[in-house]
């Protein structure tokens, strides 16, 4: 039988590849997760994927570090949740804190060739994941409407006019109302009892007690969630997340102390931006760059080779803490800014899940989620043109590129990984 720690163990060795390979972004991250947990390793399926990417784009803070929070919550608890966000981010983290160290002597990477080549397959696998979703998710007429309607409204907003976090927030509820009073899916008694009988993912101290499901390949078991234990500390993370939000500024303010000004910079960095990596790149720059704790073109270079790096681009706090003037700098700076900019994202993912999982077992939020469901099938089809695509795809050899790496995952069943490897290495001899 696979215990508690042979679980976390695989949790940590699974996102510790991902952070090594996981290149073009939030989107980009989701499809190599469903790849990696859905079609391969079997931890879930694809209505639990889509619930869990639903909530983490209704939060705030970095989407796709809080779904790989969540996956390794649901796999091995606590622990699991801790080793999905240390190996997925650590990589990444690690090589800028070293560019921050090193600045001076490494030059600018945004066109070299094994770049674009990685992002060119983030593009396969994005189509990837949104067609395999959509043939479950949108598999009849009026779910692929919601689908379509969603991806519409994130194509046709301006920006400029209604902010992109909002639009996501907007068509992700508009599916849910639509699902609910719409589509309302006739359940038969036994999917109601089984509806019913999930609870869910482990929190902590029950994963290695709890009930197992085995997975498709006998490989492991997955911990089921509901206890009190979870709910009582899901209301505690929630409580910590606010009064951490509230009382850090105030803090940093009456004491004057640099290193509690760093934590709370990047704390409220987390836990206030809707819509991952580039949203909270303006915040950062508003915070540190007029007040001189950065300097604007150390900003902008550390913002260029963020983009060349796999993982979450929330790591860029790890190269801004290591370059800050005053206070904590270095590989503590990088640190403290790092735990400080996730930290909000691992509360909330804690506080929210056990409730959110406890909901589904309700018949409306179930109808509901159909339709949510299907919202997030249209908001990864719109993703997957911009930005994705558009910069992704830069020439006809990068879109050759991408075509080889969609046929080779998709036909030939290529791991994500070594295709995003294969493609590196294409782009550096061909683009």
């Amino acid at each position: 039988m696979t215990t508690a720690t042979d679980r976390t163990s695989e949790v940590a060795s699974s996102f510790l590849r991902l952070g090594l390979t996981s290149f073009g972004g939030p989107v980009a991250h989701l499809g190599y997760f469903r790849e990696a947990f859905v079609d391969r390793r079997r931890w879930l399926d694809d209505r639990e994927y889509a619930d869990l990417v639903a909530l983490c784009q209704m939060l705030p803070g970095p989407a796709s570090s809080q779904v790989g929070m969540g996956l390794g919550l649901r796999r091995a608890g606590l622990p699991g949740l801790f080793a999905a966000w240390v190996s997925f981010t650590l990589p990444s983290a690690i090589v800028l804190t070293l560019f921050a160290l090193g600045l001076d002597a490494i030059g600018d990477v945004g066109d070299s060739g094994w770049l674009l080549g990685l992002k060119a397959a983030a593009v396969a696998v994005v189509a990837g994941a949104v067609m395999s979703m959509a043939k479950s998710l949108t598999p009849d007429a009026k779910r692929a409407t919601i689908a379509a309607v969603a991806l519409i409204l994130m194509l046709v907003v301006p920006a400029s006019v209604v902010p992109t976090a909002v639009v996501q927030v907007a068509a992700i509820v508009l599916g849910g109302v639509l699902g609910l009073v719409w589509v309302r899916p006739r359940r038969t008694p036994a999917e109601a009892v089984a509806d019913s009988a999930d609870t869910g993912p482990s929190t902590g101290a029950e994963a290695s007690t709890a009930p197992a499901a085995a997975d498709a390949d006998g490989a492991a078991e997955t911990p089921r969630l509901g206890s009190r234990t979870s709910r009582r500390l899901g209301i505690a993370s929630l409580i910590a997340f606010a009064a951490l939000l509230i009382g850090l500024p105030a803090l940093a303010a009456t004491t004057g102390d640099a290193t509690l000004r760093l934590i709370d910079i990047f704390y409220r960095a987390g836990a206030l931006v809707f819509g991952g990596g580039h949203v909270v790149l303006p915040l950062l720059e508003a915070e540190l760059v007029p007040t001189g704790l950065v300097d604007h073109d150390t900003f902008l270079a550390g913002y260029g080779a963020a983009q060349a790096v796999p993982g979450p681009l929330f790591t860029f706090a790890a190269f801004l803490g290591a370059s800050m003037t005053t206070g904590p700098g270095g590989i503590l700076g990088a640190g403290i800014a790092l735990l400080a900019i996730f930290l909000p994202a691992a509360l909330l993912v804690i506080g929210v899940l056990p409730f959110w999982e406890r909901l589904r077992a309700w018949e409306p939020a179930t109808a509901a989620l159909t339709g949510v469901n299907a919202a997030v099938v249209g908001l990864l089809g719109a993703a997957l043109y911009d930005p994705v695509f558009i910069q992704g795809i830069t020439s006809p050899a990068a879109l050759a590129l991408a075509v080889a790496v969609f046929v080779a995952g998709t036909m030939w069943k290529v791991p994500a990984w070594a295709s995003v490897i294969g493609a590196g290495l294409l782009g550096w001899l061909l683009l």
